[in-house]
């Protein structure tokens, strides 16, 4: 280390320190001479791609504080520019958390390759379920009973549950009976309700054998109810008091009994004919004396759903009360389950997902983009793109029949069909997406028909008044005056603009009517949005704009 690059480190001038620097080795013997306090600021002057080059060329004490000592952002940039060879090199030298920082997939495929499990399995063990169903998902399929085989028996039963059924399927073909019955153990009953549900016979057959007879009649209780109702996502692992228990004996049954349970800061209380009459927190319990009795300081007032109602309406009411879980009961409000958050969670987003496909014409499909066969895309996106084309034969109809009537004046007119077109239906596609979220989130119903027509009336006359005077300024002054085309006259553009005033005001009418409509009748507002409202507005604003011409023009 020269006299000069010992004083501009005295006095915390890193960036030309690091200038200083031309050579990763000499990078790297300045590092082993720094004082402890001056070694990340000096890595994190030198450039990203370079201090990599260094890293690899350090001990791995020294390694450990650099590592260590970047933030996350800086340390991912580092480790974007060093090889996975020496990566893998690194992490054989490094304590859990560290690994954990700097392992990415490659690195956990390349350290099972090479067998290294001494190191593989507390890398493992360290990592969120979350990110390790992310590994599983990348795996090899003759990969999967490794990797699921080091990992602790209940980290694996939480994994399990979060990698997708195709992952899930692969692997239950290749665990023995015993794993099967431990990851069945493990498992919340309504994920294993989840699994039956999605897995074919041959699999449900060796999952239900490895289940003891209350597991299984569990089940087939829960398989009873609808697939869309609130029973076929609760669970009935939840912490039920009597009201004539003490504080203390409530706490000594969430002991026992916790484990078990899938959520415990929420406690549900019944009598002694199981039915629902209060609930009581944690936080409740924490600050209530011992010696209270639980009818003393239940909440009577108590939120719940039943058992056949939508599950996205249960959903919904979990997200509007910001509640961790809501109670199930019978019809004679007898409680026999709850619905957690994180399954609430599970049908917003898989609601959600079949409304925006529904939306734009696609069969609604469970399976990730990049795991659906190209031949299951072709027969989810067919049938909507054959029912559209043939409802699109209508426009040409239309086209045909005003034909002859329009002939000496058909191709000025013609010219701005596609224009008329594609404003009437961004127009109903506007209103309608409002209306089906308003629906979707509870904010409408059909008994405010009314109210949405005479507002969306209100709005399309302003905005189609906006549109029809900006269609007859391009049409005069851009159209005909700049690009000198003669046949729009002043009367032919107040033609097309009167007429693509009419379209916009009856395409916002349509797009928030027709969902509301079929709301009405009990079908799903998505399945009817942009894709009819464009083909009925297409076919309306050719009606409108043919039968203007013919009776204004002649």
């Amino acid at each position: 280390m020269t006299e000069e690059f010992r004083t501009l480190i005295q006095q915390k001038n890193y960036e030309e320190a690091a200038a200083a620097v031309k050579r990763p080795e000499e990078a790297a013997s300045v590092l082993s001479e720094l004082p402890q306090e001056d070694i990340i600021p000096f890595c994190r002057a030198l450039e990203s791609d370079f201090l990599a080059d260094v890293l690899v060329l350090l001990d791995a004490p020294l390694q450990e504080k650099v590592l260590t000592g970047l933030h996350d952002d800086e340390l991912q940039e580092v480790m974007e520019d060093v090889s996975v060879d020496d990566t893998v090199d690194i992490i054989e030298d490094m304590p859990e958390e560290v690994a954990r920082r700097i392992a990415e997939e490659e690195e956990i495929f390349a350290l099972l390759e090479e067998k290294k499990f001494s190191v593989l399995k507390p890398l493992l063990s360290s990592m969120n379920e979350i990110d390790l169903a992310e590994v599983f998902d990348s795996a090899k399929e003759e990969d999967l009973p490794v990797l699921f085989r080091i990992l602790p028996k209940d980290l694996a039963a939480e994994m399990f549950v979060e990698i997708d059924r195709d992952t899930q399927e692969k692997l239950l073909k290749k665990l023995t009976d015993k794993e099967i019955k431990e990851v069945m153990d493990e498992l919340f009953l309504d994920d294993t309700v989840d699994l039956v549900e999605e897995m074919p016979a041959n699999v449900v057959k060796r999952l239900l054998a490895q289940s003891d007879s209350e597991t299984r009649a569990y089940i087939n209780e829960l398989l009873k109810y609808p697939k869309d109702s609130a029973g076929s996502i609760m669970t009935i692992e939840f912490v039920r008091f009597l009201p004539n228990m003490t504080v203390e004996e409530a706490f000594s049954r969430i002991r026992a009994q916790a484990i078990d349970k899938e959520t415990i800061y929420t406690c549900y209380v019944t009598n002694e004919k199981s039915e629902l009459i209060g609930l009581v927190t944690a936080k409740d319990l924490m600050l209530a004396d011992p010696k209270a009795l639980i009818s003393e300081i239940m909440e009577d007032n108590v939120i719940y759903a039943e058992t056949l109602d939508d599950r996205e309406e249960v959903a919904r009411k979990i997200s509007d009360y910001g509640f961790l879980a809501i109670p199930v009961v019978d019809r004679e409000r007898r409680l026999v389950g709850i619905v957690t958050v994180d399954d609430a969670m599970d049908v917003i987003e898989e609601e959600t997902t079949e409304d925006i496909e529904r939306m734009v014409g696609i069969v609604p499909d469970n399976k990730p983009y990049l795991k659906t066969s190209v031949f299951s895309i072709w027969k989810n996106r067919a049938p909507w793109l054959l029912i559209l084309l043939v409802s699109a034969t209508f426009t040409g109809l239309i086209i045909n029949t005003f034909e002859a009537k329009l002939n000496a004046i058909s191709t000025v007119l013609f010219a701005c069909v596609p224009m008329l077109m594609d404003t009437g239906g961004n127009s109903g596609s506007q209103v309608s997406v409002t209306v089906i979220r308003s629906l979707a989130l509870g904010e409408l119903s059909t008994k405010d028909t009314w109210r949405v027509m005479w507002k969306e009336l209100r709005v399309s006359v302003l905005l189609a008044a906006t549109l029809a005077v900006a269609c007859f300024a391009k049409l005069q002054l851009i159209d005909r005056l700049l690009f000198r085309f003669d046949g729009y006259t002043v009367i032919l553009s107040a033609v097309v603009s009167l007429a693509l005033f009419c379209t916009v005001v009856i395409a916002k009418l349509v797009g928030c009517l027709l969902p509301l409509g079929v709301k009405k009748v009990g079908l799903d507002p998505a399945a009817v949005a942009s894709p009819f409202i464009t083909t009925i507005v297409d076919a309306v604003s050719l009606i409108i704009f043919c039968g203007l011409a013919i009776a204004i023009l002649g």
